[in-house]
């Protein structure tokens, strides 16, 4: 077989395995190779080459490489708590969801989870990593797929795989403990070297790397804001009765999704009341800062939030951060020699500050307006001047970050983080990322209001993470309060628009991968019919049909 790596091509033997290639040019990267691409598909390393191909490696500093590593240590680690604990004291061991650079997760059972109870398991793990153990595969058809969950009473897969419309299920072993996962997994325990357990909450944290340094495990810093809002978001869950995709797919299919659809839209309007309210006590407040990652909902938040602000007595205004942009030409550039319209530098931080310190004197200012197609601040007679009851309500990345209001009090801005924590899970073991709902949202609105192509987002969204990460995350626990967008029922809305620009990526293009395994993700929900949607839904901002002019 003639296989091309890094554009030299070489001929190999029948039989050779992508772990075999991965050893061979191991020495040519800085970090652990632990999948790879043929010819633009995802492989496992244990699979044979079966013809000529090109091949590409895949690290543990790649998203792919990154989940690759924390699917493998997730197993690891269910493996080593139950042979720290007896198979019989654990009923359920529950992955939750992402907090700071890991998974918190609960026990449920005859089990202490206590600092000896982690320090037991962290050590069998450390022993399994040491054994270099490889990870099994086998494909299994459906039907005895849902026996083998039955008999392990992993009732949530077994619920799950019921609506599967494939014939077969892969499932996974580690020195004979059994279990399915949503995606591939590294070689062998060997390459598990990096990673901690802490106690927290009622629970423990499993501490991973960052892909940036896949080789240290940062230390633990606890996101306690951040944690409140996701637990009470599981309680909505636990409430509504749906916590695994298989609980909702149960819901749409037994005629309940309508009034699921309704009480959860009307706990986000509670939530939103509640804000509204702590905003009218804050003393002195005239303005409320939000901020939060692409694809929260932010635009359909700030209007909703009017509306009770309204209800309070207030007098709401709407300011864009972007109307503040520098000139297009003073714009900031990326490394790449691209303007960079994420970065604080981006923004007029001097006219920003003097103009809202006119206004809390009580001053009357122009407000300027940026015209994106000429790259220049206009100004049309737009004046403003607040009252008492007059509040401005200010949207933009950094509005979190005391820098871009360094003039103004501190006790006159009421900061809120929104973000779309995706609270429901494909199962007990296996979490939905928020990210992967955030592509799914911006995915189906760039294709409808902007023309964009699903490729296109795809191929964006690394740098997106990226300004989110430097610009939003550092400051989200400064929040005087948090709002959590995601809607425990929208991914079975989002599948119906989503599938069919994801089927539109060229089976060639880079961003197949990536496609495929978002089809492969929709394909577990039952779909819901929009037209079920309320129409100030933050769902509408992205599928369309909302009553707020975005």
């Amino acid at each position: 077989m003639n296989i091309t790596i890094a554009g030299v091509t070489k001929e190999y033997s029948e039989g050779t395995t992508y772990m075999d290639l991965a050893r061979e040019h191991q020495a040519q990267y800085d970090q652990d190779i632990v999948l790879a691409m043929s010819d633009g598909k995802l492989r496992e390393l244990f699979k044979k080459v079966k013809k000529d191909c090109t091949v590409e490696f895949v690290t543990t500093g790649e998203t792919a490489g990154v989940n690759a590593y924390r699917r493998s240590v997730t197993l690891l680690l269910l493996k080593a708590a139950y042979k720290v604990a007896g198979p019989q004291a654990i009923r359920r061991l529950q992955v939750e969801y992402s907090l700071s650079s890991g998974y918190y997760c609960t026990i449920d059972g005859e089990v202490q989870v206590n600092g000896e109870f982690l320090s037991q398991v962290k050590e069998e793990m450390l022993h399994l990593v040491k054994k270099e153990i490889p990870f099994m595969k086998r494909s299994v058809h459906t039907d005895e797929a849902l026996e083998i969950f039955h008999a392990h009473c992993m009732y949530d897969k077994e619920k799950l795989f019921r609506y599967r419309r494939a014939s077969r299920v892969n499932l996974y072993s580690l020195d004979g403990f059994e279990d399915y996962y949503y995606g591939y997994m590294v070689p062998h325990t060997g390459y598990l070297k990096y990673f901690d357990l802490h106690l927290y909450d009622e629970g423990f944290v499993v501490q991973f790397p960052k892909p940036a340094n896949p080789r240290q495990v940062p230390p633990f810093e606890p996101q306690h804001k951040v944690f409140q809002v996701l637990k009470e978001s599981s309680r909505w869950g636990d409430m509504l009765g749906i916590s695994t995709v298989g609980d909702l797919n149960d819901c749409i299919s037994h005629g309940g999704i309508e009034e699921l659809i309704l009480t959860q839209e009307a706990l986000q309007e509670q939530k939103l009341a509640d804000i509204a309210k702590q905003i009218k006590e804050h003393k002195g407040c005239k303005f409320v800062m939000i901020a939060g990652p692409s694809s929260s909902g932010k635009t359909t938040f700030s209007h909703r939030l009017s509306v009770q602000l309204k209800a309070q007595g207030l007098r709401p205004h709407p300011i864009g951060v972007d109307n503040y942009f520098v000139e297009r030409e003073l714009t900031p550039k990326d490394e790449k020699g691209d303007y960079n319209f994420e970065c604080l530098g981006a923004i007029e931080l001097e006219l920003f500050n003097k103009q809202m310190s006119q206004l809390l004197a009580g001053e009357q200012i122009e407000m300027p307006h940026f015209n994106f197609k000429t790259g220049k601040k206009e100004y049309n007679g737009d004046f403003l001047k607040l009252g008492e009851e007059d509040i401005l309500v200010i949207e933009g990345i950094h509005c979190l970050n005391d820098a871009l209001s360094y003039m103004l009090p501190r006790e006159s801005k009421f900061k809120i983080y929104i973000s779309a924590l995706t609270q429901l899970n494909v199962d007990e073991h296996n979490r939905i990322p928020t990210t992967d709902g955030r592509l799914l949202r911006r995915m189906v609105r760039d294709a409808r209001t902007r023309g964009t192509n699903a490729a296109r987002t795809i191929q964006m969204w690394p740098s997106v993470r990226r300004g989110e990460e430097e610009n939003i995350f550092p400051y989200q626990e400064e929040a005087d309060a948090m709002f959590n967008s995601a809607l425990i029922y929208e991914l079975a809305v989002l599948k119906q628009y989503a599938e069919p620009v994801l089927f539109g990526i060229d089976r060639n293009a880079p961003e197949y991968g990536e496609a495929k395994r978002l089809l492969k993700f929709l394909d577990y929900f039952v779909g819901v019919d929009s037209a079920k949607i309320p129409n100030n839904s933050i769902v509408r901002e992205f599928i369309g049909g909302g009553c707020f002019r975005l």
